[in-house]
């Protein structure tokens, strides 16, 4: 070899070599750009599921009062704000003044007058004495939680610590967060009525998408001709998957109240809309899991004599159904979030009193959670966060279960 030849030789070399350090500092930065990119997705998950977690765990604790109410057979006859009152004046007496006494009276929830009321329903009337805890106002509350942005005057703080040093205040689980509906006092709102509302709701929405749903997608994958109209069917519902969810609520709002005249602000219609954007994912979903059973299968039912219906419902219908099943859950968990179809609706209204059907007034979860969003109470912020978290709970199982039927019941070809 001549030197010109071997110079050239170690030329190309020299220049491959470049090249390979060249290529591979560029995927060492790539690398390097995703690892930075999943930190920061995480660390931003991280922050705001701490916020939430930080901000709503007081939802969870709530503060209470024990009174000791002197019962006679008058008492059952007087209102059980007035028995309430008229125990906070004796143990204060030094307060003459009105309002100072009104000051007084906030030291209970307004809702306590209620929940007197049941117990006095349930005191034998031979009783000559109740005592009786009752949940303590916002104010209160926030400031026994340690609330700093709690001002409370030095005749409060009084009245508080001469309370705590009876023992006569205590902090307890907040039963009263599951199972009471909304309020306009947040020491004693819940979300039983709003979580009942998104039951009833995807119970609808689950009884009508999956057998649609799935029927459409068998039809529309293993029997309907392959012709123009099959592909502007098939174009349409790749679109609907991506069309806003309020666009859906104006469609329920127009067609479901205002043409079939179905009653406002119920699950039943709430489902319907639902329905309606759970749909095309459904059908998606199923489709893809459709198509993932190998043609063999087809081919082998085929040839032992089986006919067309008998192939697609007793061998390749049963191999999709985990992925269908994880599809319509994913769909559900969708559904389960949505805020912007129920408020066109009208679930958007202050329901006190929990649902017990599919034709009573409700409100659903990430409704409920936009309306507390909107009060600047303590209270609420914290009802907010904790309602919050409830929400992610069950997406977060909802999800779990979606993974656990796929990798239990998926078959690997």
């Amino acid at each position: 070899m001549s030197d010109s030849q071997q110079h050239l030789t170690q030329k190309k070399i020299a220049t491959i070599r470049q090249s390979l350090v060249k290529r591979k500092r560029s995927e060492t930065r790539f690398r390097a750009y995703g690892v930075v990119s999943i930190l920061c997705s995480l660390s931003f998950l991280v922050f705001l599921l701490t916020s939430v977690i930080a901000t709503g765990v007081g939802a969870f604790i709530s503060s209470e009062i024990e009174l000791t109410l002197r019962l006679d057979k008058q008492s059952h006859q007087t209102s059980p704000r007035s028995l309430i009152r008229d125990q906070l004046k004796i143990e204060f007496p030094d307060v003459t003044s009105r309002s100072e006494r009104r000051e007084l009276y906030r030291l209970v929830s307004v809702e306590s007058e209620y929940i007197l009321q049941r117990k006095l329903v349930e005191q034998a009337l031979s009783d000559t004495s109740l005592s009786v805890w009752l949940p303590m106002s916002d104010k209160f509350n926030q400031y026994r939680k340690g609330s700093s942005k709690v001002a409370m005057s030095e005749q409060e703080l009084n009245w508080y610590h001469s309370l705590l040093e009876q023992e006569r205040i205590r902090t307890t689980f907040n039963w009263r967060f599951f199972s009471l509906g909304d309020s306009r006092n947040p020491e004693v709102a819940g979300i039983a009525g709003a979580f009942m509302g998104s039951l009833f709701t995807l119970l609808t929405t689950m009884l009508l998408s999956f057998p649609i749903g799935v029927g459409a997608a068998i039809y529309l994958e293993e029997f309907a001709p392959k012709n123009t109209l099959t592909d502007i069917i098939e174009v349409n519902i790749n679109n609907l998957a991506a069309v806003p969810s309020i666009v859906f609520g104006l469609l329920g709002l127009a067609i479901f109240l205002n043409v079939l005249e179905l009653p406002r602000s119920t699950p039943l219609v709430g489902g319907l809309v639902l329905t309606l954007m759970t749909l095309p994912t459904i059908i998606i979903s199923s489709r893809a899991s459709l198509k993932s059973v190998p043609p063999s299968i087809r081919d082998g039912a085929l040839a032992m004599g089986a006919s067309r219906t008998q192939v697609v419902f007793h061998h390749v219908v049963p191999l999709a159904l985990p992925g269908m099943f994880t599809g319509t859950i994913i769909g559900m968990a969708q559904a389960l979030g949505e805020t912007a179809p129920l408020l066109m609706i009208g679930m958007v209204a202050f329901i006190v009193d929990v649902p017990q059907g599919f034709l009573d007034a409700a409100t659903a979860l990430p409704v409920q959670i936009f309306l507390w969003s909107e009060n600047p109470e303590r209270g609420y912020v914290e009802l907010t966060s904790a309602a919050i978290i409830v929400l992610l709970f069950f997406l977060f199982l909802m999800n779990g279960v979606a993974l656990y039927l796929r990798r239990k019941l998926e078959t690997r070809w």
